[in-house]
């Protein structure tokens, strides 16, 4: 893929519809090699597109999910310690002891968690989702890990990529992301998209939906974004609706069919609530 427009066809191939700005992000990402920090509200595709990548670049996605509290040991490896167990009570049976601990901490019990897989499975796709809701500490030892593409295990020595991985890493922006991180990276900022492109997302997805039940849908949806909603819909949601829709066999979105299929699209009780009290006609409308 040598232009952008070639990456975003490629991506079209395999289900995900990239604007220009998102496709020429990717392309630089690729060309560079440098990671591709993807930042926007839940539901805009930032998730999907390092699947859409993989997929693209045929080659294997590996995920690492944050969240609070997370640690080099669930991101990187950790040592399997029953089957340690294991094998010491099986040496002293034996009677071999001496040298036990330099057999303990072999690669055979070592558990490879993302990062580490990530280095070792040459040109993966890592995506390192929802970084911000890690912490400082986290996203320091990260920076660390993608600036050398290796890492320093005490009982094995130093661990080197043979090829670095393709790496997106995506934040819901619950709280801003150290500098440092996003200047190692390339820096997009997905937006929920267009009526007419999501449109094009839904018949893709779903090839059973009619052009003018995906209008409907993309309509109500994007009015819905404009409200003041605690959670505002994303592409996944105008996916579930749409496909209530369908299992309801219902070909038009009227008031009947909203109303008994709103939960598929709002998530929270006080946005269906404040959806309905404005009125599900001018929603419609």
């Amino acid at each position: 893929m040598d232009t952008p427009g070639e990456l975003a066809a490629a991506l079209d191939r395999v289900g995900y519809l990239a604007d220009e700005g998102l496709a020429t992000a990717a392309f630089l990402a690729l060309r560079m090699r440098r990671p591709l920090f993807c930042e926007g509200e839940p539901g805009t595709g930032k998730t999907a597109l390092a699947r859409a990548l993989a997929d693209a670049l045929g080659t294997p996605l590996i995920r690492l999910q944050c969240h609070e509290g997370i640690d080099a040991a669930r991101a990187l490896y950790d040592w399997d310690f029953p089957r340690q167990l294991l094998h010491l009570r099986a040496l002293e049976a034996q009677g071999r002891t001496e040298g036990a601990e330099a057999e303990l901490f072999t690669r055979r019990f070592l558990l490879a968690r993302p990062l580490l897989q990530a280095l070792e499975t040459p040109g993966c796709v890592l995506l390192v989702d929802e970084i911000d809701r890690a912490d400082d500490e986290f996203e320091a030892f990260l920076l660390e890990v993608l600036s050398e593409h290796a890492v320093s295990i005490p009982e094995l020595g130093e661990i080197r990529a043979a090829e670095p991985p393709v790496v997106v890493l995506t934040s819901n922006r619950t709280r801003e992301v150290h500098d440092a991180v996003k200047r190692r990276c390339l820096y997009h900022w997905l937006e929920h998209p267009g009526l007419a492109r999501e449109v094009a997302i839904l018949r893709r997805r779903l090839p059973e939906l009619t052009q003018a039940l995906a209008t409907q849908v993309a309509t109500a949806v994007s009015r819905m974004r404009a409200a003041e909603l605690l959670k505002p819909p994303g592409v996944a949601e105008s996916l579930d609706w749409a496909q209530a829709l369908l299992a309801l066999d219902r070909p038009v979105l009227d008031v009947e069919a909203a109303a008994i299929t709103l939960g598929a699209v709002l998530k929270y009780r006080e946005d269906a609530d404040r959806v309905v009290a404005a009125g599900l006609d001018a929603l419609l409308a």
